[in-house]
């Protein structure tokens, strides 16, 4: 294929091929050529202009396919418009030739196509430049259309689009004769040729005047009658036409010059009715009514009304949003009318009825619903809730005349009905979709939406009154604020009016609507309605029997609302069971007998009443088993059980019923049946299995001798097909986005499909998938339905044999049937066989014996063979089933075998495509095809089939066969996938594309061969490129197939490449693709390019932006998108179709698409999502927020700040999105809290102020998030303050995480200020309206969350600015006062819990902070004394701060701890297990009630943790002092202390001493923490438990709650345990340093208590002897210490736990292992390294908590591990510092050496023995392999040493062999090389020399001292030349110094006589002094200063010392004379010039 890539076409190449080979070159060679010509010179071109031209017209009569010609004609139009145009005539004429050849044969068919389509793209590309030979041309082409076939006439439809389209106004001679021509071809019976001529007349629209204005009448005509008998495609593209030529007709500005003079501009009014006309006559014509017409028999036939439907549509849309708002009120009052009384024919059965209505609503929704934006949508509803007024009084008149002339108009009413149903609904619709933006709407009493709606709830129309109640539902779901009262409402009617049967059906509706709202409302409704409810309901039922004219009424009312009630769930419906079972069991006769009785008394109307109660009670119990699933105990379904022998029993009785009393029970019975079928179907069938026979028997019945004659094939089947095989069925059962108007022309004539009135019940249910309104089908259509669904459940359980006869019975009853009756039999049967072998495959059950199976083939063989193709999906897919089932190799072969006969033999179309599907779906359930000869039959019978051009049915069904195929035999395919590539590719090029079905099933087979190819796609050997080529090429085909399904399978093709070939995917060409389709009008085609889009984003987001983008700008002609990609680029592109997009999946891809290129492009181009997202949010501040907010309690100034913030910034600028939805504002919020989230991964600068600045200016093009904080904040305001809740949310929480993010930023310009205080008011105008009273709970708990982070962020340090904010946190707390009881009664109380927990949650978080502020201050004043008080103001500023806010929150601390302490009694109660249930308080708790305890659990779990805290550090802050427990009630509706919860009065002691209050209050709080801390859920949040851990902190801070755990052995040994669990299971660093906090704790409240108990007897025992003193601590007298009961050694456990894991080495079994053997030192993490230091400090207290024999056991473990650990981190660092780990090591060192167990009599020896061991074991470290020396860092090991020295008891170190060692090491360590060694070492034996203990210091001080003395001498030669060899030589003359003063007077003469001649060495004179490095000064000075203090001291020494060297004393003398000049120069200074000193200071100081 390569070869093909040049300009000119390859001739030798070319004629090496194969005949096919050589099509596929040439399509290669031409694809290359159309890539080719745009970018070539066109110097090149001319050069090869001529052999070029020749080569592509010599093309044209190799009879090309279709693609293949559309290609050549496009080239050679590039060609002549960039190259010579003079050839181009010739050309011309040899198409025309070609088309006037008299050749028809049909391979000479092609050629003259080609030629057509050839003309078509030379006059479209160089229009006007060829002059005026079009009109022969035209001429010529329409002579050829005259006899043409289709396809002839297809193309030449296309071409002359083209021409016109090319020659634009040129044209106008030849307009009138293609007019004619189109017109004839636009009832053509080619579909394909209809939508062609369709394309043709829209082109010719543009300039044809004629046609919308003279001509207009007979252009809408003509699109009338082309409806007639169209499909799918053809209503589109008519539709298009006829919407923009009245569009055009209405707008135009121009008339035609001949008809001025008797031309008129049409009106509005006559564009509606033209097609009001269409709409209600169908095509006969305006005035030719025919006879059926006159008769009123005829109806219009189905697809006019859905054509005209889709027209209005497309004249709305092209008129535009604005002009809709404009003529709303006309629009809406015409499309009104046609479903009004004016036009009685259309709804004369109530079937047309349902069907004009859908149109109606279809219109209203696709204009109202997606054309206008929010504020129209509003103004929309008002309109229509005027209709629905004016509608109401017609009717109110009618109702109320009582004077019988006048009371005709009865008619009216009736007639009213369809206008109100379906102005009902699109208000329902609208306001649904406006959320709680409708709100507004719903408050503005001059609209009056509620009463209008409530009020028709009268009317006397059912399916009225059931649509205000689904209105009502609707206005519900969008503002869950109105459910109660609504509820209410109805309520409080329906028992008013109990004696209007009206009243007691419509409000009844009423209710089940609004409870069924209930579940799509977060907030709930009160608990108490459900009672309410329930008795009512009881009331109704009960009432029944007393009044026989509303006795109906009410039985249906009171079975409805129990049905209704039901939907609430478990929670609720728990608490009226027993009154539910009770109505169910009186409602059937509890024996057979009472049945007879029942069967001879009573007439038809109570056999109604009882047959309708008794379906309401079966419905009631069918929504309890759905609803209520957990609730179906045993017992419950044991009591549920009686009542069904006898339904079943009345079931079997029906027909005679029927019989006796005539047609009037025909409907009641028919609903009876398929209500006790549906509840059968979902209780287990264990349950019934007495009643199995009977009810088979009555299904069999209903399955073959169905009432209806109609066919239900589309509603029943569709589900029992696969999915991928209805893709053959054509468009109309797939998604489209016409769905609700096209399901009609599905369901045949007969019916209209679903409507609201068919079951009432389906108003409280869940509406399905995809509608807005639940559509149930008739009874008689939805009774077969349930009777098939039961009929698979109990198949699946019935006795074998028993299943044969029913088998041969259904056999029976279809042989016994005729005709269409003999087709509805089979329907019914195929699809109850279907359902049951489904059933039995899930259930995993056989079929049966030989002749069952047999029985159930014949059924699917008769079905297979059926007309009706979609029967032929359900036959070929239950045979997947039946092999699945019986599971059986040879059944199945044999299965395949009967298909293949069939397909040998057969010829006619209907068995070639069932068998040939079954062959497809065979394997489908078999785990795929495994044997290699089934797959070469089934592939060699299929490629003859798809190769059967006569019947492109066959060839569609073959070829989605063999994808199926294809996909099912996986690896096993890879021998076919050449040839079957090669067939797949030769038939894309050769079938036409009239044929959109077989395209479609071809690009399922690509697909299915890509898969199978997978990752070998990426491979380079040549077969594999030259399939990869072919993929492509099949893929290029078929993008340019005019079908936009093959298009769509194009695209799913190239994603599938892309993924497992990306390279090899043109990924430009793909995008500008996929833009181009991004707006189509078919729903599949979107969903392909959106899904497509969301994969390649994944990978490479910023090359599918930048290339669309280049798209556009390249612009070409014909590519002009619906959105502005250009301005907004792709991601807007996306967001603005998220907006207009009704289809939930697609909107969900779309989200995904952004989210994906968010992720990866937002922090790149920041300044551009920002934008976007303030786009979208802006029109958020459009509606006039100002308004609505609450000013009044501030103080002024706040008035005009708060409203300037609102009002700034409103410039009235172009906005790329045109009012966005509620939604997608929503979606925008969210995105700036992804981008906040992105710029956190992408580092530091975007939280940074300077040093985003700094890189801006380094590099303009950087962008950082912190630049765009005042956006940010604007957005998260406007947001927070929409109309829309839950914009309302997503604004607080945008809010949130900006206080939090940016709380820490500093202000550059104003040092000490942080950068979000100038946005107070912004955050304070954001919260205040979210604590309006109206305000919903979830608004208000978000809000609370904010104002917390707010005040705890410390951003504003005013306490003026902060109190605007608290105030709003008091005037909450407020109201959380005021307790549960006062809650309002709008929501579920549930809610209010969820409130009032915010606010404590919130006053919590503030509270903690305000004490760490203190805390932290406190900590800062001690430090500050220590400082020279330099900043005094700035630390005052702080101060006042951190008290101020203590200060705030102490005004309501008495109140809040009482409520806190309730809050956690609650919580506590709740996560009791289980089984405690019963012992819970009955009335609920303080803030939750007993029934709503499970929604309060979720909102307990989320605010406890800090809660506990705050109340704990309050409790510390008190110290446990308890407070007069009436302090601070006053105000509290009753005081809640939790001492006085869940106890009656009666058990109450009468006072409870403090220290029970306090003992209960400690108990609370630990008992809580516990409980959490045992096993924390793996989802706890990080800081709940962190939280629960500073809450232990706290508590154990006090005395008191110490004493408690340490008296408390066991309840200290158990907190320790859980703590350990936690630090296992939890690897955070900070969890684990806040545990090993609360363990110091532990053992701190251990030590004391041991303290005090050691104390107090030895204060009792003063008297006795000290040896009887009982040893207290652990281990008492033996040293045991006993797991699970030890404090001590559950800390040891937990410390060892933590060491072990941070230095594995330290395990001792790990350490024998040679992994870890190597011996190389860790460097810790500086996390591990706090972890480790925190657990040494633990264990050097543990000997402290032991008795001496307990500290000698204990012992040695300690030692192993703090030398362990001094051991292995104890490294050299580069800058000298101490690792963390070794301080802490030597800390806890020195600790443990100093216990006074070491001393204690009792351990003394063995503490000796072990210490001695230890300090061996550290001079072994020294010892260790050379290698390892120079990592170890000699110092820490020093000190070491010296800490034993120094701390232990003397016998320790004195031994002679241990102190010979030690000093071994100093002298080494005094050799060193290193400096900071040497210092280190000179200060550890400066403390070692002091030692009080002479027998320790002495043998140091005469061994080392010479060699400090001779080293100092040598330094007399090598002077320092750094300030690291300076120190070390004043150290060791410091050492000496010391020395002389510690030593005997004999021997310090000596040693000063030594020192003096080395400091004087160190002096220098003047001359020397001024050349002198820093250094040498520095040692002169020092030296100098030790001589004049040294001199005085031994003054006999110093004296005879200068008499004995004169050059000593000269020096001496001249140092001294320099030193006091120097010093008065410096004294003359300070006197000469006091000021300028000082300001120089201040100006150092400074800096």
């Amino acid at each position: 294929m390569e070869l093909a890539h040049s300009l000119l076409l390859n001739e030798e190449a070319y004629n090496q091929l194969g005949e096919f080979q050589k099509a596929e070159f040439i399509f290669e060679w031409l694809q290359f050529l159309e890539r080719l010509l745009p970018v070539t010179s066109r110097a090149d071109i001319r050069e090869n202009q001529k052999k070029l031209v020749e080569q592509l017209t010599s093309l044209l009569n190799n009879s090309p396919g279709p693609p293949t010609r559309r290609l050549v004609a496009k080239n050679l139009a590039v060609l002549y418009s960039t190259g010579e145009t003079f050839s181009v005539f010739q050309t011309i004429d040899k198409c025309n030739e070609l088309i006037r050849s008299k050749d028809d044969s049909p391979s000479y068919l092609p050629t003259k196509l080609a030629a057509v389509v050839c003309l078509g793209y030379l006059y479209k590309k160089l229009g006007r430049i060829l002059g005026n030979s079009f009109t022969d041309t035209v001429g010529n082409v329409l002579k050829a259309m005259k006899n043409a076939e289709s396809q002839g006439r297809y193309e030449i439809m296309l071409s002359l689009q083209n021409i016109l389209n090319g020659l634009g106004a040129a044209a106008i001679p030849c307009h009138r004769d293609i007019y004619k021509a189109a017109r004839s071809c636009l009832t053509d019976r080619s579909m394909a040729v209809r939508c062609a001529a369709a394309k043709c007349l829209l082109e010719l629209q543009n300039e044809a005047v004629f046609m919308w204005t003279t001509d207009l009448d007979s252009v809408v005509t003509l699109c009338f009658k082309s409806f007639e008998g169209s499909n799918y495609d053809v209503r589109l593209a008519v539709s298009k036409v006829l919407g923009t030529v009245l569009a055009k007709a209405l707008t135009s500005k121009q008339t035609p010059a001949s008809t001025r003079h008797n031309f008129r501009r049409i009106t509005l009014e006559e564009v509606l009715e033209l097609l009001g006309t269409g709409f209600l006559r169908g095509s006969s014509g305006f005035l030719r009514a025919s006879g059926d017409m006159l008769k009123g028999t005829s109806s219009v036939s189905r697809d006019v009304r859905v054509g005209v439907t889709q027209a209005y549509v497309v004249f709305v849309s092209t008129l535009g949003a604005k002009w809709l708002e404009r003529n709303f009120s006309t629009f809406l009052s015409h499309i009104l009318d046609l479903v009004s009384q004016s036009h009685p024919k259309a709804i004369q059965s109530q079937m047309d009825a349902i069907g004009c209505r859908r149109c109606v609503s279809f219109i209203l929704r696709a204009t109202v619903g997606g054309l206008l934006g929010e504020k129209a949508q509003i103004a929309a509803a008002k309109e229509i809730c005027q209709a629905i007024w004016k509608l109401k009084k017609v009717v109110d008149a009618a109702m109320g005349d009582t004077n019988l002339e006048t009371r005709t108009s009865a008619t009216d009413v009736t007639a009213s009905q369809h206008v109100l149903v379906c102005a009902l609904q699109e208000l329902g619709s609208l306001i649904r979709g406006l959320g709680t933006t409708a709100a507004p709407l719903l408050q503005d009493s001059s609209t009056g939406v509620l009463e209008a709606v409530i009020s028709v709830i009268l009317h006397p129309s059912i399916p009225v009154r059931l649509t205000a109640a689904w209105c009502l539902r609707c206005i519900a779901v969008a503002l869950p604020s109105c459910v109660s009262l609504l509820l209410d409402r109805c309520i409080e009617r329906l028992n008013t009016l109990k004696s209007s049967p009206e009243a007691v059906t419509g409000y009844s509706f009423a209710v089940a609507a609004l409870l069924g709202a209930v579940k799509h409302c977060p907030l709930g409704i009160p608990h108490g309605k459900g009672k309410v409810i329930m008795t009512l309901a009881e009331d109704l039922l009960c009432s029944a029997s007393q009044n026989s004219r509303v006795s109906l009424q009410r039985t249906q009312a009171g079975w409805l609302l129990v049905a209704a009630l039901m939907t609430l769930g478990p929670a609720v419906v728990q608490h009226h069971l027993p009154r539910m079972l009770l109505l169910w069991k009186c409602i059937f006769p509890s024996s057979p007998k009472d049945l007879e009785t029942e069967k001879t008394r009573g007439d038809s109307f109570t056999w109604q009443v009882t047959l309708e109660g008794r379906a309401g009670a079966l419905c009631a119990i069918k929504s309890f088993v759905s609803h209520c699933a957990g609730l179906l105990t045993d017992e419950v379904v044991q009591r549920l059980l009686p009542p069904l022998p006898s339904a079943v029993n009345l079931l079997t009785q029906l027909s005679s019923i029927s019989k006796s009393y005539g047609n009037s029970l025909k409907t009641s019975s028919t609903v009876y049946r398929q209500k006790l079928y549906e509840l059968l179907a979902v209780l287990p069938p264990k349950t019934y299995e007495g009643s199995f026979s009977a009810v088979l028997k009555e299904l069999v019945a209903d399955l073959t001798v169905p009432d209806s004659q109609i066919d239900a094939s589309t509603f029943l089947l569709p589900p029992l097909c696969h999915e991928n095989d209805l893709l053959l069925l054509g468009p109309l059962l797939q998604e489209t986005d016409h769905r609700f108007i096209e399901e009609q022309l599905l369901l045949g004539n007969s019916t209209a499909g679903g409507s609201l009135e068919y079951d009432p019940h389906s108003i409280y249910e869940k509406a399905a998938k995809g509608d807005s309104v639940p559509k149930p089908l008739p009874p008689v259509l939805s009774v077969i339905s349930a009777a098939t669904r039961l009929f698979g459940v109990m198949f699946s359980h019935v006795a074998e044999s028993h299943r044969l006869q029913v088998l041969e019975q259904l056999l029976n009853s279809i042989k016994q049937t005729k005709g269409s009756r003999q087709q509805i039999v089979q329907l019914n049967v195929v699809s109850a066989l279907s359902t049951s072998l489904k059933h039995l495959a899930n259930c995993r059950g056989s079929l049966g014996p030989e002749e069952v199976r047999r029985s159930a083939l014949t059924l699917v063989m008769g079905a297979l063979e059926s007309n009706n193709p979609l029967l032929r999906c359900a036959a070929a897919e239950c045979l997947a089933r039946l092999a699945q089932v019986v599971s059986d190799s040879a059944f199945t072969a044999g299965l395949a075998q009967v298909s293949f006969d069939k397909l040998k033999s057969a010829r006619d179309m209907v068995s070639r495509t069932g068998h040939s599907l079954a062959l497809g779906c065979l394997y489908r359930y078999l785990g795929g095809i495994g044997s290699t000869q089934h797959l070469n039959a089934c592939v060699g019978i299929l490629y003859t089939l798809s190769q059967d051009s006569t019947s492109p049915d066959v060839q569609a069904w073959a070829l989605h066969s063999l994808s199926l195929i294809v996909d099912l035999a996986g690896p096993l395919y890879h021998v076919h996938v050449e040839p079957t590539l090669s067939l797949v590719l030769m038939l894309l090029l050769t079938v036409p594309p009239a044929y959109a079905e077989v395209h479609q099933s071809l690009g399922r087979c690509l697909n299915a061969l890509i898969t199978t190819l997978g990752p070998e796609l990426q491979g380079s050997s040549t077969t594999v490129s030259a399939l990869r080529t072919s993929c492509l090429l099949g893929c290029a085909v078929m993008q340019d197939n005019p079908d936009c399904l093959v298009q769509a399978e194009a695209i799913s093709c190239l994603q599938q490449l892309h993924m497992f070939a990306p390279r090899h995917v043109n990924l430009s060409s793909l995008v500008s693709c996929l833009c181009m389709n991004l707006c189509s009008s078919y729903l599949l085609l979107r969903r392909s390019v959106v899904s497509c889009l969301r994969q390649l984003v994944q990978r490479e987001a910023a090359e599918v932006s930048e290339y669309a983008v280049a798209l556009v700008k390249e612009s070409r002609e014909d590519f002009t998108p619906d959105v502005n990609i250009r301005e907004i680029g792709l991601e807007g592109a996306l967001l603005s179709l998220l907006d207009n997009e009704l289809d939930q999946r697609l909107c969900q891809d779309i989200k995904e698409t952004l989210t994906h290129m968010l992720t990866s492009m937002a922090v790149e181009k920041l300044s551009f999502w920002l934008k976007l997202c303030k786009d979208v949010l802006a029109t958020s501040a459009d509606f006039n927020t100002v308004a609505s907010l609450d000013t009044t309690q501030e103080e002024e100034t706040a008035k005009v700040d708060d409203a300037s913030v609102l009002t700034s910034d409103s410039d009235e600028r172009f906005h790329p999105f045109r009012n966005p939805r509620w939604s997608t504002r929503v979606f925008a919020a969210e995105c700036v809290c992804k981008i906040i989230s992105q710029c956190e991964n992408a580092g530091s600068a975007h939280f940074d102020i300077t040093l985003a600045q700094e890189r801006k200016q380094r590099d303009s093009r950087g962008d950082f998030l912190v630049l765009h904080l005042a956006d940010l904040i604007r957005m998260a305001f406007m947001a927070a303050t929409d109309h829309s809740d839950q914009l309302r949310l997503s604004g607080l929480q945008t809010l949130l995480i900006v206080v939090r993010k940016f709380a820490a930023v500093p202000e550059p310009e104003f040092p000490g200020h942080v950068i979000l205080e100038q946005y107070q008011a912004n955050v304070g105008a954001a919260l205040r309206p979210a604590f309006a009273p109206e305000t919903p709970p979830d608004v208000t708990a978000k809000a609370c969350q904010v104002c917390s982070a707010w005040i705890a962020s410390g951003v504003v340090s005013d306490l003026n600015d902060l109190r605007r904010v608290h105030q709003l946190l008091v005037s909450s707390l407020v109201k959380v006062q005021a307790g549960k009881e006062a809650q309002s009664q709008q929501y579920n109380e549930s809610t209010s819990t969820m409130e009032i927990l915010a606010v404590l949650k919130a006053w919590a978080e503030v509270y903690i902070v305000a004490v760490e502020k203190q805390k932290n201050q406190s900590d800062a004043q001690n430090h500050h004394l220590n400082i020279a008080n330099s900043a005094e103001e700035g630390y005052r500023d702080v101060t006042s701060s951190a008290t101020g806010l203590l200060d705030l929150v102490q005004a309501d601390l008495g109140t809040l701890s009482k409520l806190w302490l309730a809050a956690l009694q609650d919580f506590a109660l709740l996560t009791l297990p289980s089984e405690y249930t019963l012992q819970l308080p009955a009335e609920g708790g303080t803030f939750y009630t007993a029934e709503t305890i499970e929604n309060a659990r979720p909102h307990y779990y989320n605010s406890w943790a800090l809660i506990l805290y705050a109340t704990a550090l309050w409790l510390t802050s008190t110290g446990f002092v308890v407070v007069d427990p009436d302090e601070g009630v006053t105000n509290l509706s009753r005081p809640v202390t939790p001492t006085t919860m869940c106890q009656d009065s009666s058990t109450r002691p009468l006072v409870k001493s403090p220290e029970d209050v306090n003992t209960d209050r400690f108990h609370l709080l630990l008992g809580i923490s516990v409980e959490f801390l045992c096993s924390p859920r793996s989802d706890a949040a990080m800081e709940n438990i962190i939280a629960c851990l500073r809450a232990l902190q706290a508590l154990f801070d006090v005395p008191w709650p110490r004493s408690k755990i340490g008296g408390d052995q066991e309840l200290g040994v158990e907190l320790l345990n859980v703590l350990h669990r936690l630090i296992l299971t939890r690897e955070s660093p900070e969890i684990q340093l806040a545990a090993l906090e609360v363990v110091r704790l532990i053992l701190f409240a251990a030590q004391e208590h041991v303290k005090e108990k050691r104390r107090s007897a030895e204060v009792d025992d003063g008297a006795a002897e000290k040896e009887t003193l009982p040893e207290f601590g652990e281990g008492k007298d033996t040293g045991g210490l006993v797991p699970g009961k030890s404090l001590v050694f559950a800390t040891l456990e937990l410390c060892v736990c933590i060491l072990v894991r941070q230095l594995p080495q330290l395990n001792p079994k790990l350490t024998c292992s040679p992994a870890v053997q190597s011996g190389k030192h860790l460097l810790l993490s500086e996390d591990g390294s706090r972890l480790v230091a925190a657990a040494l400090v633990i264990l050097s207290d543990v000997p402290a908590i032991c008795s001496p024999e307990g500290s000698v056991s204990v012992l040695p473990t300690i030692l192993y591990l703090m030398i362990g650990v001094l051991k292995e981190t104890a490294v050299k660092v580069q800058d000298g510092q101490l690792p963390l780990t070794v301080a802490a090591s030597l800390q806890a060192l020195k600790g443990l050496l100093s216990s006074p167990m070491a001393r204690a009599e009792k351990s003394r020896s063995a503490w000796t023995d072990l210490l001695r061991s230890a300090l061996i074991t550290v001079l072994d470290c020294w010892d260790q392999v050379d290698g390892l020396l120079q990592e170890l860092d000699e110092v820490s090991l020093l000190t070491a040493i010296t800490l034993f020295i120094m701390s232990a008891s003397p016998e320790v170190t004195t031994l002679e062999c241990l102190q010979k060692r030690c000093i071994e090491k100093f002298k080494i360590t005094l050799a060193s090389k290193d400096p900071l060694v040497q210092c280190k070492c000179y200060q550890l034996l400066h403390s070692i020399f002091q030692h009080p203990n002479t027998t320790v210091s002495y043998p140091y001080i005469h061994s080392l001292v010479p060699s400090i003395v001779g080293k100092l001498q040598e330094t007399e030669k090598a002077k320092p030349e750094n300030a690291a060899e300076l120190q070390v030589i004043q150290e060791g003359i410091k050492l000496v110094t010391a020395l002389i003063a510690m030593a005997e007077e004999e021997h310090r003469a000596h040693l000063v006589a030594c020192l003096l001649p080395i400091l004087i060495s160190f002096l220098l004179d003047e001359n020397a002094l001024v050349s002198a490095t820093n250094s040498e000064k520095n040692l002169h000075e020092f030296a100098l200063q030790n001589l004049m203090q040294i001199g005085p001291q031994y003054s006999a020494v110093f004296k005879k010392l200068m008499a004995s060297s004169p050059t000593m004393k000269a020096r001496l003398e001249s140092a001294v004379k320099g030193n006091q000049e120097s010093i008065k120069m410096k004294t003359a200074k300070h006197t000469k010039n006091p000021g300028k000193s000082s300001s120089i200071q201040l100006k150092t100081n400074f800096l």
